[in-house]
């Protein structure tokens, strides 16, 4: 188990009405410095499916398309990714972004990321937010078509 810092700036501008928010960026996505950048994660796919392109640069993506992508956590113990390892959370500043955006609903992937935001971020910001199954390819109960299918009111809020 060791301290992990998160050390991706979030994704968003003054435009983006949707924010989603993970939990922490696995050890892969720290590496490649892309959120959802392990070769086996779903997201990326996922987005491609709903929006019907080809995604190669994906920040612009996500801005061309009002969203924003960050995590819950800022930094926190961590066993390799595993986030049923995670202890010693400390929260990421999202009223700050929230603040200087037009968000007006969060989706929180996986159970963690919309346990962490119910408990000690929404109670202060009160902006709706909602769960969606994790990408992650551990997540073996959701298959691809699932979870595009559970992942298209992300497209529908946000246009």
């Amino acid at each position: 188990m060791s301290r992990v810092e998160h050390t991706l700036k979030p994704i968003y501008n003054e435009k983006s009405k949707v924010l989603i928010l993970g939990s922490m960026p696995s050890i892969k996505s720290r590496e490649s410095r892309k959120y959802y950048g392990n070769k086996n994660n779903r997201f990326w796919g996922i987005l491609e499916a709903l929006y019907g392109v080809k995604i190669d640069d994906w920040e612009k993506f996500i801005l061309d398309n009002h969203l924003a992508l960050w995590d819950v956590i800022e930094s926190c113990d961590i066993e390799n990714s595993s986030d049923s390892s995670i202890k010693n959370v400390k929260i990421n500043d999202i009223k700050m972004l929230v603040d200087n955006s037009e968000i007006e609903h969060i989706f929180l992937l996986g159970k963690l990321a919309y346990n962490l935001y119910e408990k000690n971020i929404y109670p202060e910001l009160k902006v709706d937010y909602s769960y969606l199954p994790s990408p992650s390819s551990a997540n073996a109960s959701y298959s691809f078509e699932k979870l595009v299918n559970e992942y298209e009111i992300i497209k529908k809020i946000s246009q």
